[in-house]
Protein backbone atom coordinates (compact mmCIF):
# COMPACT_ATOMS: atom_id res chain seq x y z
CA UNK A 1 0.00 0.00 0.00
CA UNK A 2 1.21 3.67 -0.63
CA UNK A 3 1.92 5.95 1.94
CA UNK A 4 1.40 9.44 1.96
CA UNK A 5 2.25 12.79 4.19
CA UNK A 6 0.40 15.82 4.03
CA UNK A 7 1.56 19.23 5.11
CA UNK A 8 -0.59 22.28 6.14
CA UNK A 9 0.93 25.40 5.21
CA UNK A 10 0.28 28.58 7.20
CA UNK A 11 1.21 30.55 10.28
CA UNK A 12 -2.71 31.10 10.81
CA UNK A 13 -3.22 27.32 10.99
CA UNK A 14 -0.64 27.65 14.31
CA UNK A 15 -3.30 29.85 15.53
CA UNK A 16 -6.28 28.59 18.07
CA UNK A 17 -8.84 30.79 15.65
CA UNK A 18 -7.94 28.49 12.42
CA UNK A 19 -8.02 24.76 11.95
CA UNK A 20 -6.82 22.64 8.91
CA UNK A 21 -9.74 21.06 7.36
CA UNK A 22 -7.99 20.14 3.76
CA UNK A 23 -5.90 17.19 5.60
CA UNK A 24 -9.22 15.68 6.84
CA UNK A 25 -10.83 15.82 3.27
CA UNK A 26 -7.91 14.69 1.29
CA UNK A 27 -7.16 11.68 4.04
CA UNK A 28 -10.54 10.47 3.33
CA UNK A 29 -9.79 10.84 -0.88
CA UNK A 30 -6.57 9.15 -0.18
CA UNK A 31 -8.06 6.36 1.83
CA UNK A 32 -10.57 5.51 -0.58
CA UNK A 33 -8.20 3.99 -3.22
CA UNK A 34 -5.95 2.36 -1.00
CA UNK A 35 -3.23 5.41 0.03
CA UNK A 36 -2.16 5.05 3.87
CA UNK A 37 -1.73 8.67 5.56
CA UNK A 38 0.94 8.52 7.50
CA UNK A 39 1.75 11.82 8.98
CA UNK A 40 0.24 15.06 8.83
CA UNK A 41 1.96 18.39 9.59
CA UNK A 42 1.37 22.02 10.15
CA UNK A 43 4.10 24.27 9.38
CA UNK A 44 4.66 28.01 9.70
CA UNK A 45 5.52 30.77 7.11
CA UNK A 46 9.36 29.69 7.96
CA UNK A 47 11.25 28.54 4.90
CA UNK A 48 14.01 26.22 6.78
CA UNK A 49 11.29 24.71 8.63
CA UNK A 50 9.09 23.71 5.64
CA UNK A 51 11.69 22.68 3.56
CA UNK A 52 13.10 20.47 6.19
CA UNK A 53 9.68 18.96 6.29
CA UNK A 54 8.94 18.53 2.71
CA UNK A 55 12.39 16.96 2.01
CA UNK A 56 12.27 14.20 5.15
CA UNK A 57 8.78 13.89 4.04
CA UNK A 58 9.73 12.60 0.42
CA UNK A 59 11.91 10.43 2.29
CA UNK A 60 9.87 8.27 4.22
CA UNK A 61 6.77 8.50 2.06
CA UNK A 62 5.13 7.76 -1.50
CA UNK A 63 3.00 10.88 -1.68
CA UNK A 64 3.69 14.07 -0.15
CA UNK A 65 0.72 17.16 -0.76
CA UNK A 66 0.60 20.49 0.41
CA UNK A 67 -1.70 22.83 0.71
CA UNK A 68 -1.06 27.00 1.49
CA UNK A 69 1.45 29.17 0.68
CA UNK A 70 0.45 29.81 -2.91
CA UNK A 71 -0.33 33.20 -3.16
CA UNK A 72 1.26 36.39 -3.80
CA UNK A 73 2.70 38.01 -1.09
CA UNK A 74 6.23 37.68 0.83
CA UNK A 75 4.79 34.76 3.46
CA UNK A 76 3.45 32.35 0.38
CA UNK A 77 6.44 30.44 0.79
CA UNK A 78 5.26 27.20 -0.51
CA UNK A 79 6.48 27.07 -4.15
CA UNK A 80 9.75 28.05 -4.05
CA UNK A 81 10.73 25.48 -0.38
CA UNK A 82 8.82 22.54 -2.33
CA UNK A 83 11.14 23.17 -5.35
CA UNK A 84 14.71 23.09 -2.83
CA UNK A 85 13.55 20.36 -1.32
CA UNK A 86 13.01 18.52 -4.65
CA UNK A 87 16.52 19.62 -5.25
CA UNK A 88 14.42 21.49 -8.68
CA UNK A 89 14.64 25.18 -9.64
CA UNK A 90 11.26 27.32 -10.18
CA UNK A 91 10.45 28.56 -13.89
CA UNK A 92 8.75 31.29 -15.24
CA UNK A 93 5.97 30.84 -17.35
CA UNK A 94 4.50 33.37 -19.63
CA UNK A 95 1.32 32.00 -20.40
CA UNK A 96 0.46 31.58 -16.45
CA UNK A 97 1.05 35.21 -16.21
CA UNK A 98 -1.10 36.33 -19.13
CA UNK A 99 -3.48 34.09 -18.37
CA UNK A 100 -3.23 36.26 -14.35
CA UNK A 101 -3.56 39.34 -16.39
CA UNK A 102 -6.50 38.11 -18.69
CA UNK A 103 -8.52 36.59 -15.09
CA UNK A 104 -7.96 39.94 -13.62
CA UNK A 105 -9.49 42.03 -16.48
CA UNK A 106 -12.67 39.75 -16.53
CA UNK A 107 -12.74 40.77 -12.56
CA UNK A 108 -12.68 44.68 -13.95
CA UNK A 109 -9.39 45.12 -12.26
CA UNK A 110 -5.41 45.31 -13.21
CA UNK A 111 -3.41 42.82 -11.84
CA UNK A 112 -0.40 43.88 -9.06
CA UNK A 113 2.94 43.17 -10.65
CA UNK A 114 3.08 41.22 -7.04
CA UNK A 115 1.11 38.31 -8.76
CA UNK A 116 3.79 37.59 -11.18
CA UNK A 117 5.08 35.46 -8.18
CA UNK A 118 2.35 32.71 -8.93
CA UNK A 119 3.61 31.98 -13.03
CA UNK A 120 6.63 30.38 -11.68
CA UNK A 121 6.44 26.33 -11.12
CA UNK A 122 8.88 23.79 -10.24
CA UNK A 123 11.06 22.52 -12.72
CA UNK A 124 9.66 19.36 -14.74
CA UNK A 125 6.27 19.75 -12.66
CA UNK A 126 2.61 19.63 -13.82
CA UNK A 127 0.72 22.31 -13.59
CA UNK A 128 -2.33 22.20 -12.18
CA UNK A 129 -5.06 24.48 -13.29
CA UNK A 130 -7.14 26.69 -11.04
CA UNK A 131 -10.24 28.42 -12.34
CA UNK A 132 -11.80 28.69 -9.11
CA UNK A 133 -8.58 31.31 -8.13
CA UNK A 134 -5.44 32.83 -9.14
CA UNK A 135 -2.74 30.25 -7.76
CA UNK A 136 -1.99 27.07 -10.29
CA UNK A 137 -1.13 24.23 -8.57
CA UNK A 138 1.89 21.58 -8.93
CA UNK A 139 2.09 17.60 -9.36
CA UNK A 140 6.04 16.53 -9.52
CA UNK A 141 6.58 12.86 -10.33
CA UNK A 142 10.50 11.79 -9.33
CA UNK A 143 11.99 8.67 -9.48
CA UNK A 144 8.85 6.76 -8.29
CA UNK A 145 7.61 9.67 -5.66
CA UNK A 146 4.48 12.27 -6.05
CA UNK A 147 5.02 16.36 -4.64
CA UNK A 148 1.76 17.69 -4.82
CA UNK A 149 1.43 21.29 -4.24
CA UNK A 150 -1.98 22.89 -4.00
CA UNK A 151 -3.64 25.97 -2.61
CA UNK A 152 -4.77 26.58 0.65
CA UNK A 153 -8.57 27.32 0.09
CA UNK A 154 -10.77 24.17 0.30
CA UNK A 155 -12.97 26.09 -2.47
CA UNK A 156 -9.61 26.04 -5.01
CA UNK A 157 -7.51 22.80 -3.11
CA UNK A 158 -10.54 20.28 -3.44
CA UNK A 159 -11.49 20.59 -7.29
CA UNK A 160 -7.86 20.66 -8.18
CA UNK A 161 -7.35 17.60 -6.44
CA UNK A 162 -10.49 15.85 -7.52
CA UNK A 163 -10.24 16.81 -11.31
CA UNK A 164 -6.10 16.50 -11.76
CA UNK A 165 -4.59 14.74 -9.14
CA UNK A 166 -6.88 11.44 -7.63
CA UNK A 167 -7.13 9.52 -11.10
CA UNK A 168 -3.29 9.73 -11.25
CA UNK A 169 -2.75 8.66 -7.71
CA UNK A 170 -5.50 5.92 -8.29
CA UNK A 171 -3.40 4.99 -11.20
CA UNK A 172 -0.11 3.88 -9.36
CA UNK A 173 -1.60 3.14 -6.12
CA UNK A 174 -2.76 -0.37 -7.23
CA UNK A 175 -5.63 -2.69 -7.68
CA UNK A 176 -6.97 -1.74 -4.42
CA UNK A 177 -10.68 -0.62 -2.93
CA UNK A 178 -11.50 0.28 0.32
CA UNK A 179 -14.69 -0.21 1.83
CA UNK A 180 -15.29 2.22 5.19
CA UNK A 181 -18.40 2.14 7.16
CA UNK A 182 -18.65 4.54 10.23
CA UNK A 183 -21.31 3.28 13.10
CA UNK A 184 -22.38 5.01 16.06
CA UNK A 185 -24.26 4.05 19.23
CA UNK A 186 -25.15 5.90 21.97
CA UNK A 187 -25.62 4.43 25.55
CA UNK A 188 -22.43 3.05 26.05
CA UNK A 189 -19.30 3.89 26.80
CA UNK A 190 -16.24 3.54 24.83
CA UNK A 191 -14.42 0.39 26.91
CA UNK A 192 -17.80 -0.95 27.94
CA UNK A 193 -18.61 -1.16 23.85
CA UNK A 194 -15.01 -2.79 23.20
CA UNK A 195 -15.82 -5.35 25.18
CA UNK A 196 -18.70 -6.30 23.78
CA UNK A 197 -17.75 -6.36 20.16
CA UNK A 198 -14.09 -6.85 19.91
CA UNK A 199 -15.10 -10.67 19.37
CA UNK A 200 -16.56 -10.20 16.49
CA UNK A 201 -14.73 -7.82 14.90
CA UNK A 202 -11.23 -9.32 16.43
CA UNK A 203 -12.82 -12.67 13.90
CA UNK A 204 -12.04 -11.03 11.04
CA UNK A 205 -8.17 -10.39 10.43
CA UNK A 206 -8.26 -8.21 7.67
CA UNK A 207 -11.02 -5.57 9.18
CA UNK A 208 -9.00 -2.42 10.40
CA UNK A 209 -11.50 -1.46 13.90
CA UNK A 210 -11.37 2.13 15.51
CA UNK A 211 -13.57 2.68 18.27
CA UNK A 212 -13.52 6.47 18.96
CA UNK A 213 -15.61 8.34 21.52
CA UNK A 214 -16.84 12.19 20.08
CA UNK A 215 -18.98 14.86 22.56
CA UNK A 216 -22.38 12.28 22.64
CA UNK A 217 -21.90 9.01 21.54
CA UNK A 218 -19.07 6.20 20.36
CA UNK A 219 -18.13 5.37 17.25
CA UNK A 220 -17.00 2.62 15.40
CA UNK A 221 -14.89 2.79 12.25
CA UNK A 222 -14.75 -0.37 10.19
CA UNK A 223 -12.41 -0.31 6.76
CA UNK A 224 -11.72 -3.06 4.45
CA UNK A 225 -8.77 -2.57 1.93
CA UNK A 226 -8.90 -5.47 -1.27
CA UNK A 227 -8.60 -5.91 -4.62
CA UNK A 228 -12.25 -7.22 -4.51
CA UNK A 229 -14.62 -4.36 -3.64
CA UNK A 230 -17.72 -6.29 -3.27
CA UNK A 231 -15.89 -9.10 -1.03
CA UNK A 232 -14.93 -6.24 1.26
CA UNK A 233 -18.44 -4.80 1.44
CA UNK A 234 -19.81 -8.14 2.29
CA UNK A 235 -17.31 -8.53 5.41
CA UNK A 236 -18.32 -5.75 6.51
CA UNK A 237 -22.00 -6.09 6.29
CA UNK A 238 -21.71 -9.31 8.08
CA UNK A 239 -19.69 -7.37 10.84
CA UNK A 240 -22.13 -4.58 11.07
CA UNK A 241 -25.09 -7.46 11.11
CA UNK A 242 -23.57 -9.49 13.86
CA UNK A 243 -22.80 -6.06 15.60
CA UNK A 244 -26.65 -5.19 15.55
CA UNK A 245 -27.64 -8.09 16.78
CA UNK A 246 -25.58 -7.50 20.51
CA UNK A 247 -26.35 -3.85 20.52
CA UNK A 248 -29.94 -3.55 19.55
CA UNK A 249 -31.07 -0.33 19.94
CA UNK A 250 -28.08 1.59 21.47
CA UNK A 251 -27.06 1.28 17.75
CA UNK A 252 -28.23 4.14 15.47
CA UNK A 253 -26.85 4.43 12.54
CA UNK A 254 -24.72 1.84 10.25
CA UNK A 255 -23.77 4.67 7.73
CA UNK A 256 -22.47 7.29 9.89
CA UNK A 257 -25.73 9.60 9.56
CA UNK A 258 -26.65 11.61 12.66
CA UNK A 259 -28.85 11.36 15.45
CA UNK A 260 -31.22 13.90 13.94
CA UNK A 261 -30.86 12.80 10.25
CA UNK A 262 -32.09 9.30 11.86
CA UNK A 263 -34.96 10.97 13.86
CA UNK A 264 -36.08 12.43 11.06
CA UNK A 265 -36.15 9.32 8.43
CA UNK A 266 -37.88 7.63 11.62
CA UNK A 267 -40.62 10.46 11.35
CA UNK A 268 -40.84 10.79 7.65
CA UNK A 269 -41.21 7.15 6.58
CA UNK A 270 -44.07 6.84 9.44
CA UNK A 271 -45.58 10.44 7.95
CA UNK A 272 -45.62 11.42 11.51
CA UNK A 273 -44.77 14.85 13.08
CA UNK A 274 -42.33 16.96 15.94
CA UNK A 275 -42.20 19.90 17.96
CA UNK A 276 -39.96 20.80 20.36
CA UNK A 277 -39.91 22.70 23.69
CA UNK A 278 -36.69 23.68 24.92
CA UNK A 279 -35.32 25.54 27.97
CA UNK A 280 -31.37 24.99 29.04
CA UNK A 281 -30.54 24.39 24.95
CA UNK A 282 -31.67 27.19 23.68
CA UNK A 283 -32.98 26.15 20.60
CA UNK A 284 -29.93 23.80 19.77
CA UNK A 285 -32.54 21.07 19.20
CA UNK A 286 -34.48 22.61 17.15
CA UNK A 287 -31.53 23.75 14.88
CA UNK A 288 -29.98 20.39 14.52
CA UNK A 289 -33.49 19.14 13.28
CA UNK A 290 -33.70 21.88 10.73
CA UNK A 291 -30.35 21.36 8.96
CA UNK A 292 -31.67 18.06 7.78
CA UNK A 293 -32.63 18.94 4.50
CA UNK A 294 -36.73 17.75 3.88
CA UNK A 295 -37.17 18.65 7.74
CA UNK A 296 -40.47 20.75 6.89
CA UNK A 297 -41.89 18.02 6.52
CA UNK A 298 -41.84 16.64 9.70
CA UNK A 299 -40.58 19.28 12.38
CA UNK A 300 -43.71 21.11 13.10
CA UNK A 301 -42.76 23.79 15.68
CA UNK A 302 -40.20 24.61 18.37
CA UNK A 303 -39.83 26.74 21.39
CA UNK A 304 -37.12 28.33 23.57
CA UNK A 305 -38.82 28.87 26.68
CA UNK A 306 -36.36 30.03 29.03
CA UNK A 307 -37.66 32.01 32.25
CA UNK A 308 -40.57 30.58 33.55
CA UNK A 309 -42.99 33.38 32.39
CA UNK A 310 -42.34 31.95 28.95
CA UNK A 311 -42.94 28.46 30.16
CA UNK A 312 -46.42 29.05 31.47
CA UNK A 313 -47.36 31.74 29.09
CA UNK A 314 -46.33 29.50 25.93
CA UNK A 315 -46.45 26.09 27.05
CA UNK A 316 -49.64 26.19 29.67
CA UNK A 317 -47.24 24.70 32.92
CA UNK A 318 -48.99 25.64 35.76
CA UNK A 319 -47.81 27.99 38.23
CA UNK A 320 -47.89 25.75 41.27
CA UNK A 321 -46.32 23.12 38.94
CA UNK A 322 -43.66 25.92 39.05
CA UNK A 323 -43.53 26.93 42.32
CA UNK A 324 -43.79 23.20 44.23
CA UNK A 325 -40.94 21.48 41.90
CA UNK A 326 -38.72 24.03 40.23
CA UNK A 327 -38.02 24.88 36.91
CA UNK A 328 -35.88 21.92 36.73
CA UNK A 329 -37.69 19.17 37.44
CA UNK A 330 -39.61 15.76 35.88
CA UNK A 331 -43.03 17.77 36.11
CA UNK A 332 -41.75 20.36 34.12
CA UNK A 333 -40.28 18.63 31.96
CA UNK A 334 -43.44 16.82 31.64
CA UNK A 335 -45.83 19.54 31.43
CA UNK A 336 -43.21 21.31 28.85
CA UNK A 337 -43.93 18.79 26.47
CA UNK A 338 -47.65 18.09 26.90
CA UNK A 339 -48.13 22.12 26.36
CA UNK A 340 -45.66 22.14 23.43
CA UNK A 341 -47.59 19.09 21.85
CA UNK A 342 -50.94 20.59 22.68
CA UNK A 343 -49.98 24.07 20.89
CA UNK A 344 -48.30 22.19 18.03
CA UNK A 345 -51.15 19.38 17.26
CA UNK A 346 -48.19 17.15 16.57
CA UNK A 347 -47.66 13.45 17.00
CA UNK A 348 -44.90 13.87 19.15
CA UNK A 349 -42.87 16.66 21.49
CA UNK A 350 -40.19 16.62 23.42
CA UNK A 351 -38.64 18.80 25.89
CA UNK A 352 -35.32 19.65 27.62
CA UNK A 353 -35.32 21.35 31.03
CA UNK A 354 -31.96 21.80 33.05
CA UNK A 355 -29.16 23.64 34.49
CA UNK A 356 -26.14 24.14 32.10
CA UNK A 357 -23.68 25.77 34.08
CA UNK A 358 -21.04 26.70 35.20
CA UNK A 359 -23.45 28.51 37.63
CA UNK A 360 -26.96 27.90 38.96
CA UNK A 361 -26.26 24.44 40.74
CA UNK A 362 -27.48 23.18 44.15
CA UNK A 363 -26.69 20.33 46.41
CA UNK A 364 -29.98 18.77 45.27
CA UNK A 365 -29.43 19.75 41.67
CA UNK A 366 -25.67 20.01 40.54
CA UNK A 367 -24.45 21.85 37.25
CA UNK A 368 -25.44 19.06 34.74
CA UNK A 369 -28.82 18.05 35.95
CA UNK A 370 -31.45 17.50 33.04
CA UNK A 371 -34.88 16.78 32.47
CA UNK A 372 -36.43 15.71 29.34
CA UNK A 373 -39.59 15.03 28.51
CA UNK A 374 -41.65 13.13 25.89
CA UNK A 375 -45.38 13.46 25.35
CA UNK A 376 -47.37 11.38 22.61
CA UNK A 377 -51.28 10.73 22.10
CA UNK A 378 -51.46 8.07 24.94
CA UNK A 379 -48.64 8.77 27.28
CA UNK A 380 -46.15 11.66 28.74
CA UNK A 381 -43.01 10.18 30.25
CA UNK A 382 -39.56 11.70 31.63
CA UNK A 383 -35.72 11.13 31.75
CA UNK A 384 -33.72 12.15 34.31
CA UNK A 385 -29.70 12.72 33.35
CA UNK A 386 -26.96 13.70 35.24
CA UNK A 387 -24.64 15.06 32.61
CA UNK A 388 -20.72 15.58 32.35
CA UNK A 389 -18.79 18.57 30.70
CA UNK A 390 -18.54 22.14 30.49
CA UNK A 391 -21.59 24.24 29.46
CA UNK A 392 -21.20 23.71 25.61
CA UNK A 393 -20.98 19.55 26.38
CA UNK A 394 -24.01 19.80 29.06
CA UNK A 395 -26.03 21.37 26.24
CA UNK A 396 -25.29 19.39 23.41
CA UNK A 397 -25.69 15.84 24.81
CA UNK A 398 -28.58 17.30 26.71
CA UNK A 399 -29.82 17.41 22.63
CA UNK A 400 -28.22 14.38 21.77
CA UNK A 401 -30.24 12.62 24.94
CA UNK A 402 -33.38 14.49 24.08
CA UNK A 403 -33.41 13.09 20.01
CA UNK A 404 -32.45 9.97 21.67
CA UNK A 405 -34.98 9.47 24.01
CA UNK A 406 -37.31 10.19 21.07
CA UNK A 407 -36.01 7.95 18.39
CA UNK A 408 -36.50 5.13 21.32
CA UNK A 409 -39.54 5.66 22.26
CA UNK A 410 -40.57 6.00 18.38
CA UNK A 411 -38.81 2.26 18.14
CA UNK A 412 -41.45 1.03 20.84
CA UNK A 413 -44.15 2.07 18.81
CA UNK A 414 -43.43 0.72 15.94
Amino acid sequence: MLTAEIIAVGSELLTPERTDTNSLWLTEKLMDIGVEVKLKTIVGDDEARLEETIRDALKRSDIVITTGGLGPTEDDVTRNVSARAAGREVVYHDEIEAHLRERFRQWGREMPEINKRQAFVIEGAEILPNPNGSAVGMMLKDDGKFLVVLPGPPREMQPMFENHVLDCLRSVSGDVSVVRRVLRVSGYGESALDELISPIYKAYGSVQTSILFNRSEVEVHLSAASSNAAESSKMIDEIVDKIADVLGSALFAKNGETMEEVVGKLLQDRKQTLSVAESCTGGLIGMRLTDVAGSSSYFMEGVITYSNDAKMRTLGVSEETLAQYGAVSSQTAEAMAEGMRRRAGTDYAISVTGIAGPDGGSEEKPVGTVYIGYADEKRTKFLHMQLPGDRYLIRWRSSQAALDYLRRQILKKA
